[in-house]
C-alpha cells in the first residue's frame, strides 16, 4: 500500500476525473438526525457541516458513485451519506450499508494480538518462527511478533492471482489461501535485516493472523469476534472467508476501465473472494462499526491498559517509519496527530482516525471507482480537508 499522504490523507486531488456518463445522484448529504442542519450537526467548535456536506455532493461522479462519512469525538459529530447504491436503479446509497474494509481489517488484528499478549499466550518479543516453523526459509533471521505488527520484519510480499486489475478480475471467485500466500512469501529472499527497515506489506499480517490460529487452536475470524469484535460492539462487523458476496445491505463498488477505443466502463466489482487477504484486508464493516472500533480501543475497552501503548508505539531507531504496533499509522495536521489506518479493495475505499484523547474522530467509506490507485481520490481528498478544518 503506498504511503499514507500519498494515498488518503492528501487534502487535494491528484487524480483527473474519468470521462464516464453517470446518472445525477436523488441523494444528498444528511446529518445523524435527518436533513443537514447547521444547528444540529455540529458544535461552535465542533465538524464543519457545511464543507462536509459540500465534500460528498454531486455523487455519483466520476470518481466515486457513494460516500458514508461519520465525523465525532467530543467537539461534536456530523453524519453523512450522498451518492446511490447502485448505478442501474440509482436509488440513494444505504447511509448504514456494509462495505469492504480493506486494511482497516489490520487494526483488529493488532488488537487480537495484543489481547493475545496480554494473556501470556504470544511474547511480541519472541521470533514467529517458535510458533509457525518451516513457514520462513532459512535465509530469514528470527522475525519477532512486535517486527511483523509495526511492518519491520524484512519478508517480502507473498504471491497473488495476478498483478493487473485485468488478471485479478478474471480470478476474482478463485480461492488463494492464506497458507500458500505465507509460503510463496517465505521461499524468497528477505528484503532486509529484520527491525532494519519499515515496509508497508500484507504479508505480516498475514502471518499474525496465522499465528493467531496456531496459538489459540481456533479461526482467525472466531477469535477476531471473541476479543475484539464483541467487546467493542461491532454487530454489523464480520470476516467473509471465501464468501465473494457482501451479506446484509451494501452499496454495490464498481470499478473504471478504460477500453481500446477510448471509452470508460464501470464493472461490478462487489462480489469478489478475498480470501488472500485473511487478517490482512478481507474484513466488512460499517461506518459506525468501525468508529465503535476506534473509539473501544483508544477508551481501554480493548487492549488491557498495559499494552495500550502499543497502539501508538512506533520504531524510534527508524528513520522516516510511521506504523505502530497496533497496526495504525502516524498523521500530523496542523499540530494535531492523529492515529489512522486506511484501507482499500476494488470498488471500496474506507479509513479510521482520531486523536489519541477522542477529540475528533473520522470514519468514511467512498465507492471509489479507482480504489487501488496511487493517487489520492478526489473524494476522500475533500473529506479529509473537510474533516479536518
Amino acid at each position: 500500500m503506498p504511503d499514507l499522504r500519498r494515498r488518503s490523507l492528501l487534502a487535494g486531488s491528484l487524480a483527473a476525473p474519468l470521462a464516464v456518463a453517470l446518472p445525477a445522484s436523488p441523494a444528498t448529504a444528511h446529518t445523524a438526525s435527518g436533513p443537514a442542519s447547521p444547528a444540529t450537526a455540529h458544535t461552535a467548535s465542533g465538524p464543519d457541516a457545511k464543507a462536509l456536506r459540500a465534500a460528498i455532493a454531486g455523487l455519483p461522479d466520476a470518481d466515486a458513485t457513494a460516500a458514508l462519512v461519520r465525523v465525532g469525538g467530543r467537539e461534536g459529530r456530523w453524519r453523512g451519506s450522498a451518492g446511490v447504491h447502485d448505478l442501474e436503479s440509482g436509488r440513494p446509497a444505504d447511509p448504514d450499508a456494509r462495505f469492504r474494509a480493506g486494511s482497516t481489517t489490520k487494526v483488529v488484528t493488532a488488537a487480537t494480538v495484543l489481547r493475545l499478549a496480554a494473556e501470556g499466550r504470544i511474547d511480541l518479543d519472541g521470533p514467529v518462527q517458535r510458533h509457525l516453523p518451516g513457514v520462513l526459509g532459512s535465509r530469514f533471521q528470527p522475525v519477532t511478533v512486535r517486527q511483523l505488527l509495526n511492518h519491520t520484519s524484512g519478508i517480502p510480499a507473498g504471491d497473488g492471482l495476478g498483478t493487473t486489475f485485468e488478471e485479478l478480475y478474471a480470478r476474482r471467485f478463485e480461492t488463494l489461501d492464506p497458507q500458500r500466500v505465507a509460503a510463496s512469501a517465505g521461499a524468497k529472499e528477505p528484503e532486509f535485516d529484520p527491525g532494519k527497515r519499515q515496509h508497508y506489506l500484507n504479508i505480516n499480517y498475514t502471518l499474525l493472523g496465522l499465528l493467531i490460529e496456531r496459538v489459540t487452536g481456533r479461526p482467525y475470524a472466531s477469535e477476531a469476534t471473541r476479543l475484539v469484535l464483541a467487546p467493542a460492539g461491532m454487530r454489523d462487523t464480520y470476516f467473509p472467508g471465501t464468501d465473494p458476496r457482501i451479506l446484509g445491505p451494501h452499496n454495490r463498488g464498481y470499478q473504471a476501465v478504460r477500453r481500446a477505443d477510448g471509452t470508460t466502463e464501470l464493472l461490478d466489482v462487489t462480489e469478489w473472494n478475498q480470501a488472500d487477504r485473511f487478517a490482512a484486508g478481507d474484513m466488512i464493516s460499517t461506518t459506525a462499526d468501525l468508529e465503535r472500533l476506534l473509539t473501544g480501543l483508544f477508551r481501554g475497552r480493548i487492549v488491557p491498559r498495559p499494552l495500550m501503548r502499543e497502539l501508538f508505539a512506533v520504531p524510534a531507531d527508524i528513520t522516516g517509519a510511521s506504523y505502530s504496533a497496533g497496526g495504525l499509522q502516524r498523521f500530523e495536521s496542523g499540530g494535531t496527530v492523529y492515529w489512522v489506518k486506511t484501507g482499500g479493495r476494488y470498488g471500496y475505499n474506507s479509513a479510521i482516525a482520531g486523536t489519541c484523547d477522542l477529540r475528533r474522530t473520522i470514519v468514511y467509506s467512498v465507492n471509489s471507482t479507482d480504489a487501488k490507485s496511487e493517487d489520492a481520490n478526489p473524494v476522500v481528498g475533500r473529506i479529509i480537508t473537510a474533516a479536518l478544518k
